[in-house]
């Protein structure tokens, strides 16, 4: 079957593929939201335990996701691993740091003989929830407005500061998105604590909150989305690779593709009215309607800044060392082969389904914390 797949057609489905594992990671990042919470909604530690409990049930979830999409992204487009990883290694390594922290801090958190004390541990979740957040956001900008980089005839990477990629935490047009995905997971969070958590308090104070949270994040969303379709776009001339500015290049793309139009309408709309319904009734199912249309928004994204004749990981600094989905790839034998892989995905989604059930058929609450064996 994938055989007689073009090289390009292969191509274009790995990076669907990518875009549908980077959106479902930032649905996930509701644990990260949810985890600048614990100070600010949990004020007593019977409530913390609650909050981080819930959250514990689905952080490694986060985690394989954030291996996964690195792993995935490293086997189908090596080089844009090799240049991102190998020149902004600096934000790479805070994100990284900023995940470590988090697993570390749910395993060790109530163990016995703790000399750093929980309230340290949480204060490490708190830096993994804001940290790994803003930095993804930030870092994923850049797929639209381009990182200080060239490459030579051996495709080795040179940046062009010491800054080695934190310099686009600088960029206006990044922070927008990046703080776009900061408070879009505190609102998931926020509506995910509403979803799963069977305490007056907490769902009182989340309802607060969620007002205070969401109106941000509609502001810098605007921001961004604006900001996107109004500015030049990095494209690529078909049949010689050349690369080049385009006016408004990310809302012809969007015109480009009804589907990714439609996908993107749809999931602010979702997002949104997820929102509006955990505002009207606390305790609704307000998070399946924001996290679909999370994802839906982040995928078609994704596909803007890949498709289309479009420089999916841009150079600023070296125009034509920008990287597309034709020139970053791995071979077709590689691509084919992972391909026959990829078709066991639909297990794994399967399994997941079955874990989130399994985990969340009762909502958790203060006496379930007193007579849980394994706490968070």
């Amino acid at each position: 079957m994938f055989e007689n797949v073009s090289y390009l057609a292969l191509q274009q489905y790995w990076f669907i593929v990518i875009s549908v594992l980077g959106a479902f990671l930032v649905f996930l990042f509701f644990v990260q939201g949810g985890q600048t919470f614990l100070f600010r909604i949990g004020r007593s530690e019977a409530e913390r335990t609650i909050l981080v409990n819930t959250l514990g049930r689905k952080w490694e979830f986060t985690f394989t996701t954030l291996v996964t999409f690195g792993g995935a992204f490293f086997a189908s487009f090596p080089l844009f691993y090799a240049t991102s990883f190998g020149g902004a290694y600096w934000v790479w390594m805070l994100i990284l740091f900023a995940f470590v922290i988090q697993a570390v801090s749910y395993e060790f958190r109530t163990k016995a003989g703790n000399f750093l004390g929980k309230k340290t541990y949480e204060v490490f979740l708190f830096i993994n929830g804001l940290v790994g957040t803003l930095l993804v956001g930030v870092a994923v900008a850049t797929f639209f407005s381009g990182s200080q980089f060239s490459l030579d005839e051996m495709n080795r990477v040179t940046w062009a500061n010491g800054a080695h990629g934190l310099e686009a935490a600088l960029s206006l047009f990044n922070l927008s998105l990046g703080l776009t995905v900061f408070f879009l997971a505190r609102v998931l969070g926020l509506l995910y604590f509403m979803n799963t958590i069977d305490h007056d308090i907490i769902l009182k104070r989340s309802r607060k909150e969620l007002l205070y949270n969401a109106i941000p994040f509609l502001i810098f969303f605007l921001v961004f989305a604006v900001w996107l379709f109004l500015r030049d776009g990095f494209a690529v001339q078909p049949g010689t690779g050349e690369i080049f500015m385009e006016p408004n290049k990310y809302l012809h793309n969007l015109l480009d593709m009804p589907v990714v139009m439609a996908m993107f309408a749809g999931g602010v709309l979702a997002v949104l009215g997820g929102i509006v319904i955990s505002l009207l009734k606390p305790n609704s199912y307000g998070i399946w309607f924001s996290g679909p249309g999370t994802f839906l928004v982040v995928f078609s994204l994704f596909l803007l800044s890949g498709l289309n004749h479009t420089a999916f990981y841009p150079s600023a600094y070296d125009l034509q060392s920008s990287l597309t989905i034709e020139n970053a790839s791995s071979s077709r034998y590689t691509l084919v082969a992972m391909s026959w892989i990829s078709l066991f995905i639909p297990v794994v989604l399967a399994y997941i389904v079955y874990a989130w059930r399994a985990l969340n058929k009762k909502k958790i609450d203060e006496k379930e914390m007193e007579e849980e064996s394994h706490v968070y």
